[in-house]
């Protein structure tokens, strides 16, 4: 599973540990994420992610 980053602040969103925060487990792939999941450090879509 590949990481993501937001490129509005540099958050990685790593699958292995999931968002635990925001209830997503880890395993959890990018794409499973829920549509309306933001990033947890300044609040940026999905779109605002770029695949590393």
């Amino acid at each position: 599973m590949s990481k993501y980053v937001c490129s509005l602040c540099g958050y990685v969103y790593d699958p292995a540990e999931g968002d635990p925060d925001s209830g997503v487990a880890p395993g959890t792939a990018f794409e499973d994420l829920p549509a309306d999941w933001t990033c947890p450090v300044c609040g940026a879509s999905k779109a605002d992610f770029e695949k590393m």
